[in-house]
């Protein structure tokens, strides 16, 4: 019997191709030249690649070939892509620098990347539209969860409570509401994105919702973590820009102890949501224990 694939051996196999399949299929639209070499910036831009792969992870754990999530998730990682050079323009977080380089609008100014954004946001749609790999009712059923975790009531929404909620003193609960739309949705169909693929069963997808929401709050906690005990070569940003925007954290709601500990929580509750998956949950597991590591 085959020994199970681990998570190094499945980011080296999948995490260049998920970039190269972005850029292939971005390079091949005709567009403005300043349009696509400003969305190819920032797909090249580096990351973990956490949500695409989480996804064909997923697709692994039911023993189906992840291949047939590709386009799905490249066009999750656009959406991705897309929500953080929004996020950085100056009427937003007002960043200059993404994962250690200068974000887009430093590079191409503001209008093309707002364009960039909105490109690679409709065009993920179409991506899966398109995708001779999926049958139509999955596209459909693929389509709609993406633009719901994407959306306002989603990605969207979540950035709009944060937006509103700095210079606030908010609640463990309202900062918990904000990160579970705005960073886990995405997550969230990450996951579930998996199994619709792979046909998993409505009882799988129940427990892979489960899974996928405890772990985009730990995502978030360990930000929050990082953005006081990282660098700026970890996090590609600099350090302690959540304080400097007054934003409410984990760490200055609970305190630093409290934050780990919540941390530990959200990770034993997505671990236990897969144990009880009947397939071997190893590959999953060990995305989870890299989201609460990120400090290694």
């Amino acid at each position: 019997m085959n020994s199970p694939i681990t998570l190094k051996e499945f980011q080296q196999e999948h995490g260049e191709l998920i970039t190269n399949h972005m850029v292939k299929n971005v390079e091949r639209l005709s567009m403005p030249p300043v349009l696509k070499e400003a969305m190819v910036y920032s797909l090249q831009a580096g990351g973990k690649r956490i949500r695409p792969i989480l996804l064909l992870a997923a697709i692994e754990t039911f023993n189906q070939d992840p291949m047939l999530g590709l386009n799905t998730a490249a066009a999750l990682e656009m959406i991705h892509t897309y929500s953080l050079i929004h996020d950085d323009l100056p009427s937003m977080d007002d960043d200059d620098l993404r994962r250690g380089k200068p974000t887009n609008h430093k590079m191409f100014g503001e209008a093309a990347a707002i364009l960039a954004g909105d490109g690679l946001l409709t065009y993920s749609f179409q991506l899966i539209a398109e995708d001779p790999a999926l049958t139509s009712d999955k596209k459909v059923k693929l389509i709609a969860l993406l633009a719901r975790c994407a959306g306002p009531e989603g990605m969207v929404g979540g950035q709009v409570a944060d937006i509103e909620g700095e210079m606030k003193q908010l609640t463990a609960n309202e900062l918990e509401n904000i990160h579970v739309h705005k960073t886990g949705k995405l997550l969230t169909f990450s996951v579930i994105a998996g199994g619709i693929i792979s046909g998993a069963s409505d009882n799988e997808l129940e427990l892979l919702e489960r899974f996928a929401f405890h772990i985009g709050l730990a995502f978030q906690i360990q930000d929050d973590i990082l953005d006081i005990e990282g660098s700026e070569e970890m996090i590609g940003k600099p350090v302690g820009s959540d304080e400097s925007k007054h934003k409410s954290t984990y760490p200055s709601l609970l305190t630093m102890k409290g934050a780990k500990e919540k941390l530990q929580f959200h990770l034993d509750e997505a671990l236990m949501s897969i144990d009880e998956l009947p397939v071997d949950s190893s590959l999953l597991t060990e995305i989870a224990q890299l989201i609460v590591s990120r400090n290694h």
